[in-house]
């Protein structure tokens, strides 16, 4: 009688686990509508006074966002053959979110077609910047990256509208 109890008793708990889990839909969430778009960053006024530099085009769709990186730098931080003359280009996409004042990016960096980067110059793996948001406009947003302590200030390209695709 005890083992028909037990039986039961976790059939019941298996069924109440199994009823509560349901899949994630298979499309993409829709983001934040304020950052659909293409975006430039304007340069700060003090750039020509840092070592490296680094200036962002963004491009927001529904959750997803694809980056170019562009780098200026005094300092050769790589092989020659990377250098490039202190003047380089990085690329990568990902997804984000924006909770509260934050903006936050979760990316891979990725070759030029923004496809999966395995090897080669400059940086590979994960893009993960946190930037907090001081004024979001229709068509200007100023961040403030909280990795390298610099204002960016995001001019609207082009104003996009979010269609969900299939992942």
């Amino acid at each position: 009688m005890r083992f028909n109890n037990y039986y039961f008793l976790s059939l019941c708990l298996a069924l109440l686990i199994l009823s509560s889990c349901r899949f994630n839909p298979n499309v993409q969430g829709r983001g934040s509508a304020e950052l659909q778009g293409s975006w430039n960053e304007e340069p700060p006024a003090f750039v020509d006074t840092l070592l490296q530099y680094s200036q962002h085009s963004f491009k927001f769709t529904c959750d997803s966002f694809y980056a170019t990186i562009s780098t200026r730098s005094k300092v050769n931080y790589y092989d020659d053959h990377c250098f490039n003359k202190g003047e380089w280009k990085e690329y990568a996409k990902g997804v984000y979110v924006v909770s509260h004042d934050t903006l936050y990016i979760n990316g891979t960096f990725t070759q030029s077609n923004f496809r999966q980067k395995l090897s080669g110059c400059y940086r590979i793996g994960q893009y993960v910047p946190v930037f907090l948001v001081k004024k979001l406009s229709a068509e200007r947003i100023e961040l403030f990256d909280l990795s390298q302590n610099i204002p960016v200030i995001l001019k609207l390209k082009e104003k996009l509208t979010c269609d969900p695709q299939p992942l």
